[in-house]
């Protein structure tokens, strides 16, 4: 082990002891920590671990093991079982990084630390206090607060045992503060302390255990070295008096070292895009779950590898020590790229860590004294006093670092990356005079984002069919008149997606219309649904999660949904998610599916292709990031996508209505004064529309067909998903259809292709919300469009028949639409 709690013969605590009278017992404790003294009216005397890369620069694998041996230690105390169901909770803000590390020892269990940083928008779950702290409030916001508060009644095994994590066991009042509050909120069976040194005297060791008989639970203590610390009685008013002595000496230039010459070129500072994967913490505040180290073990190469090529080495060629500077509470993400870093440097590169912290520490440069240097800035936050420790300018081979990362959190949940950071006093601009180069990485910080939604309360879906990554805005009133609306748009005064159009209420006619449809297609469906569903399995695993396109893709993800459980004995998980053309998918939504399931088994689900906007849309917002962009739809008869059920353009019934055969769920809405930057995109939920609602029956109809067309859907599947087979071939798409919207754009004068609305689902959505010039059908095509013909003639629209025509309907919109155009102003849609 590397220690620098000792300097050749000296001991880094053999100035306070000599001054202080604070002794540690010769051995093994000696070489995990030294001794300083702090401004603090609790406690005079610091414990300075040289293990945890907060005071002390440390190797980080050295840092990572001491907390990986004490998670096996617990891992082999609880037994396999125990050890399965445990939460681990790490003290902020020293023990953030250990904590995350005995977490990572343990096995796959959830990981928490306490945070003194509140989140807007994130209650607390408990809190507790740290007696001898110089900030003593400690929170609890975990994202789920069942991971530490279980619901017993739905499972008591859930309430496993709770592994709390500190790096220094000293009197042990922080413990039983914690433990009291959290006791409080759940019982437990069974706590384990885990810290790196026990300091606690004989009657600690008798509170923690009449503690123990008072809340009926047992609790183990588990330490890297066990030991005693002997104090004076009036240790914290001589400490206090040391401290200001040293402190006016240091003012006053008396007996005060003389500080080495700063670097004479002030370092350049260069941001570094770390490439960090969306919606993955930056550590546990929230909670860190076995998926997230899954996730950041996979991209920790590719971000060092980022950070390796952005060393260029400065003025004195190639760094040989460098230095990776966490902030705070943000330790373990930096930690985890400082030892990912070292292995893309040259051998024999010196790398580092530690952390700023919000500790006021005196700085003593003398061989037997923990603390040599400190560097005062101030914080990105709120502009109080921050501190880096024992990092300084000049030749000491111990403080002076060829390079410096600093590795920083998103200012948009508190973090440190705000405009002080790097402004006149902040922390880069304290650390530019004593390093040759300077890097800036930033790692997004991590917020809870809302919870989904659930029918009943809100869609007339089940709640195990759908989770709704929408905010609820059924209490706004969003609908315009559909003149008014299409006027609005094509003027360019509005986005389509800032209101909504009036419910189109069906007459009986068009719900007769709707019913025989249904009956004459509803096989056809399932065997779409078939098809795409056995494709989807078969190209991309069994642990897919369905994510529809709300709201056209949402009946065809919970289709596909019954289709796998009936079929297979499966249960996707199926969220419906918002996209906006010319707006792009709804990032929260990415970030919440990216949160809870792995990115590439995520399969974006919509209803049908008319030219392929979506589809482009939906490319362009994944670029970048680990999802899959390619779509999986029930039918595509644009010829854009290569995984579907059927590219015939045939009546799809859920096209014909709006929300009453979609769970009763409007068009998605984004504008700005209703969607918060942490919010979802929006819907409404048409409760009074409950009495016409046939979206459950719209389901039942085509999922009792599943069986009758199941083996023709499953046979056909393998015919797509055989290697190298003709059919597979014919999946390529071709854009056959963007290239028809694009002939019929210019041969009808539009000169836009968002007016032209190709195939009978768009078709009956422009008969349905918007305000149409005319229909083209293909001539030929029957019962199949009575639905278009008989909205079209309600609506005054010219239906035109035409041949070779790609699709069996094309709806138009009049690229020089006013008011009444259509001669159908004051109709009812």
């Amino acid at each position: 082990m590397d220690s620098p709690a000792r300097t050749g013969s000296v001991w880094a605590g053999t100035w306070v002891t000599e001054r202080l009278g604070v002794r540690l017992p010769e051995g093994e404790a000696r070489g995990l920590v030294g001794l300083a003294l702090r401004r603090n009216p609790r406690r005079s005397h610091l414990l300075v671990s040289t293990l945890l890369g907060k005071h002390v620069p440390q190797r980080p694998g050295v840092v990572r093991e001491a907390g990986l041996a004490l998670g096996r230690t617990v891992r082999e105390l609880l037994g396999p079982e125990e050890a399965a169901s445990a939460v681990v909770l790490g003290y902020a803000e020293t023990a953030t990084a250990l904590g995350h590390c005995v977490a990572d020892g343990i096995g796959p269990v959830v990981y928490l630390h306490s945070t003194r940083r509140a989140v807007a928008g994130v209650a607390p779950v408990g809190g507790f206090e740290e007696e001898h702290s110089h900030a003593t409030s400690h929170l609890l916001l975990p994202e789920r607060p069942e991971w530490l508060v279980p619901a017993v009644e739905d499972d008591p095994k859930a309430v496993g045992p709770l592994v709390l994590v500190d790096d220094e066991f000293s009197t042990g009042r922080t413990v039983a503060n914690t433990l009291r509050a959290l006791h409080a909120l759940c019982p437990r069976d069974r706590y384990v302390v885990v810290t790196l040194l026990d300091l606690r005297d004989d009657a600690d060791r008798a509170a923690l255990s009449r503690l123990g008989a008072e809340l009926g639970t047992r609790i183990d203590v588990v330490a890297a070295v066990t030991t005693r610390i002997e104090l004076p009685d009036d240790v914290l008013t001589r400490g206090q008096d040391l401290v200001a002595r040293e402190a006016e000496r240091a003012v006053s230039g008396q007996d005060a070292p003389t500080p080495p010459a700063p670097t004479a070129v002030l370092a350049p500072l260069t941001r570094v895009d770390l490439g960090w994967p969306l919606g993955l913490p930056d550590g546990g505040r929230h909670g860190f779950l076995p998926a997230d180290r899954v996730r950041l073990e996979a991209a920790l190469p590719g971000m060092a590898r980022r950070l390796a090529a952005a060393l260029t080495g400065g003025p004195s060629g190639a760094p040989r020590r460098v230095l990776v500077l966490g902030c705070e509470e943000l330790m373990y993400a930096p930690l985890r790229l400082a030892a990912a870093l070292e292995d893309e440097l040259p051998a024999g590169t010196d790398v580092r860590f530690s952390s700023t912290t919000r500790s006021p520490v005196l700085a003593v440069d003398d061989p037997g004294y923990a603390i040599r240097t400190r560097l005062s800035f101030r914080a990105p936050t709120d502009g109080s006093a921050r501190y880096v420790y024992n990092v300084a300018p000049g030749a000491d081979p111990e403080r002076r670092f060829d390079a410096i990362v600093v590795v920083a959190d998103g200012e948009d949940a508190g973090g440190a990356d705000t405009a002080r950071l790097t402004g006149p006093g902040g922390l880069t601009d304290a650390l530019r005079g004593v390093t040759d180069e300077l890097l800036l990485a930033v790692v997004p910080s991590y917020r809870p984002r809302p919870a989904p939604l659930y029918g009943p309360a809100f869609s007339s879906y089940r709640a195990d069919e759908v989770a709704w990554l929408l905010k609820d805005l059924s209490d706004v009133t969003l609908e315009a008149p559909t003149e008014e609306r299409e006027e609005a748009i094509q003027r360019g005064g509005a986005h389509y997606a800032e209101s909504l159009p009036v419910e189109y209420q069906p007459s009986a006619d068009y719900q007769n219309l709707y019913q025989q449809a249904l009956t004459a297609s509803a096989a056809r469906v399932a065997h779409a649904v078939g098809v795409v569903t056995e494709t989807v399995l078969a190209e991309r695993g069994r642990n897919v999660a369905l994510a529809s396109l709300a709201r056209a893709g949402t009946p065809v993800g919970v289709l596909m949904r019954r289709w796998a459980r009936q079929v297979h004995g499966l249960e996707l998980p199926h969220y419906a998610v918002s996209i906006v053309r010319g707006r792009g998918i709804d990032l929260n939504a990415l970030r919440h599916l990216a949160r809870w399931h792995r990115p590439e088994d995520v399969v974006f689900v919509d209803g049908w292709t008319g030219k392929g906007a979506i589809t482009r849309e939906l490319t362009a917002a994944l670029a970048g990031t680990d999802f899959d962009p390619a779509l999986a739809v029930l039918a595509d008869p644009g010829r854009c996508v290569r995984t579907f059920g059927t590219r015939d353009d045939f009546l799809i019934p859920s096209a014909c209505l709006n929300s009453t055969v979609s769970g009763l769920v409007s068009r998605t809405v984004l504008r700005a004064d209703l969607i918060g930057p942490d919010e979802f995109h929006g819907a409404k939920f048409y409760r009074e529309l409950a009495g016409a609602d046939v979206s459950g029956a719209f389901l039942d109809q085509v999922a009792a067909r599943f069986d009758a067309v199941r083996d023709a859907a499953v046979a056909e599947a393998r015919r797509f998903t055989a290697a190298g087979s003709a059919t597979e071939a014919a999946r390529t798409p071709d854009w056959s259809g963007w290239a028809a919207v694009e002939r019929i754009s210019a041969e009808y004068g539009i000169g836009s292709v968002n007016l032209v609305k190709p195939g009978v689902g768009e078709t009956t959505r422009v008969l349905l919300r918007r305000v149409p010039w005319r229909v083209l059908v293909r001539r030929g095509v029957g019962p199949d469009l009575d639905h278009v013909r008989l909205l079209a003639s309600q609506r005054a629209v010219p239906v035109e028949e035409v041949d070779d025509l790609p699709y069996s309907c094309v709806g138009l919109i009049h690229p020089d639409y006013t008011r009444g155009a259509t001669g159908s102003e004051g109709t009812s849609v």
